[in-house]
């Protein structure tokens, strides 16, 4: 596995496994907590987390850096902006 697209991300929060819209709850909670402006890896389920949580944090405010397919699960990188 390449940790390629981890460098420069200032935290990573692995949610294989949870469901939506909880994945989409933690990954928000998890951004509140960082500092504006820092980079959160995300990484989630092919299928409903992958559709779901990407638009979810686009509508909030979010910006998204980059979704990777890594075949087993998706990588996401998403920057806090420096105001919401």
């Amino acid at each position: 596995m390449s940790e390629s697209s981890s460098i420069g991300a200032d935290a990573r929060l692995d949610l294989r496994g949870t469901p939506c819209p909880i994945n989409f709850v933690r990954t928000k909670l998890r951004l509140e907590q960082m500092s504006p402006g820092s980079l959160l890896e995300v990484w989630l389920d092919p299928g409903e987390p992958i559709e779901q949580v990407p638009d979810s944090l686009t509508m909030e405010g979010y910006q998204l850096e980059k979704i990777e397919d890594r075949q087993e699960f998706f990588s996401l990188l998403v920057r806090r902006p420096e105001t919401l």
